[in-house]
């Protein structure tokens, strides 16, 4: 594992199971609960990616980024998908009970964001930074309002995941010479086109620590009789965020609602409404063969369903901002961290005063360059 000046890291043992923290060598326990920060990386990743951010900081802040089951350190015990992410939701609360922490600000990226939110409908939080998340509704195979194209959620789950990639996954291949390896899957879906960073080795270790294992990345798939054949299991990451196991929408209702951040890479292809990692947009564009057509397989708009979501959540008393970077891909906290750092410390209080709600159909665009 390769840490960064000032970053330490340390194992945390819960009853569920054993879990990788980092946290900042010169933190204190004792800072005050409205300086508590957690952070949960996504999928394909382990919590080394925020150790940039982790550094550019202020001291007075409690920093603790978790690795998530079957990622980077945390014990690789099987995701019952069933669940939905609550076993990832659940490890996380039991991790910080031993911790000492409560109602923290959480930031959630990609499949972070997804157990972000089921943390919060499960415990009190201050505020909630998504950045890049997974729709409430899961990802793939649901119309705008978050109902299911199929009884089998058929194109979701492990089964959309490359069987390729995951051989080179599994190998820890760090070169680049395939368009299926690791690094250039980076190079191509996690970032902007021309992004370029001296720590792109370490975001590829991280890649490199998810457990292909049984049950982790991706999970099984079973056959299914509706386009494109395959539907979600009932083990492993990817099966968990399928729509028949999550939703999150439920935070509309939740009677005392935390100040929700969204911030959003405009050139994000994997969570967007013509997403790359989604089946039913693929087919559109004849990448995946007989499809089925837009009244039968959609693509799922996940941005718009996020937007809806967060639109009403607003409605019932909420608060909640959308920034959309331009120029920026799927983790703009890599790709603009002084934009990112600046949004994370007014959603605290830190700085100035707390996010306050953009129109409900509407995104506050951010310059591209810090």
């Amino acid at each position: 594992m390769t840490l960064l000046d000032g970053i330490t890291s340390r194992i945390i043992d819960t009853d569920r199971l054993s879990v990788n923290i980092l946290e900042r060598a010169g933190d204190t326990v004792d800072a005050a609960p409205e300086r508590t920060v957690v952070l949960l990386h996504g999928a394909l990743s382990s919590a080394l990616v925020w150790q940039e951010l982790m550094q550019d900081l202020p001291a007075e802040f409690r920093v603790v980024a978790v690795d998530l089951r079957g990622f980077g350190g945390t014990e690789h015990m099987p995701v019952d998908a069933s669940r939905g992410v609550r076993d990832l939701s659940d490890d996380v609360a039991l991790t910080l009970t031993e911790l000492g922490i409560e109602a923290p600000h959480l930031v959630g990226w990609d499949l972070g964001g997804a157990v972000a939110l089921q943390f919060a409908l499960d415990h009190p939080v201050r505020t909630i930074l998504l950045e890049s998340p997974v729709s409430p509704f899961g990802l793939g195979g649901t119309r705008l309002d978050g109902s299911r194209l199929t009884d089998d959620d058929a194109g979701c789950g492990a089964g959309t995941a490359n069987p390729e990639f995951v051989r080179r996954l599994t190998a820890r291949e760090a070169g680049a010479e395939a368009s299926t390896s690791p690094r250039s899957v980076f190079r191509a879906s996690f970032v902007a086109e021309g992004f370029e960073t001296e720590h792109e080795d370490l975001w590829v270790e991280a890649m490199l620590s998810t457990s292909t294992a049984t049950g982790n990345y991706p999970g099984e798939s079973v056959p299914s009789p509706h386009w494109p054949g395959y539907a979600p299991g009932r083990f492993g990451v990817l099966n968990a965020l399928a729509p028949r196991n999550f939703d999150v929408s439920g935070i509309v209702d939740l009677p005392e609602k935390p100040s929700i951040l969204w911030i959003r890479g405009v050139l994000d292809p994997l969570i967007s409404d013509t997403s790359f990692s989604d089946p039913n947009h693929l087919g559109s564009l004849g990448i995946l063969p007989d499809w089925p057509g837009a009244d039968v397989a959609p693509a799922q708009p996940m941005v718009s369903q996020t937007r809806e979501v967060l639109r009403r959540y607003t409605d019932a008393g909420g608060i909640a901002t959308e920034l959309a970077l331009p120029g920026v891909g799927h983790t703009p906290h890599l790709e603009r961290p002084a934009v990112f750092r600046r949004a994370l410390l007014e959603l605290t209080g830190y700085i100035g005063s707390p996010a306050s709600p953009a129109p409900p159909t509407e995104a506050i665009i951010l310059s591209s360059s810090d």
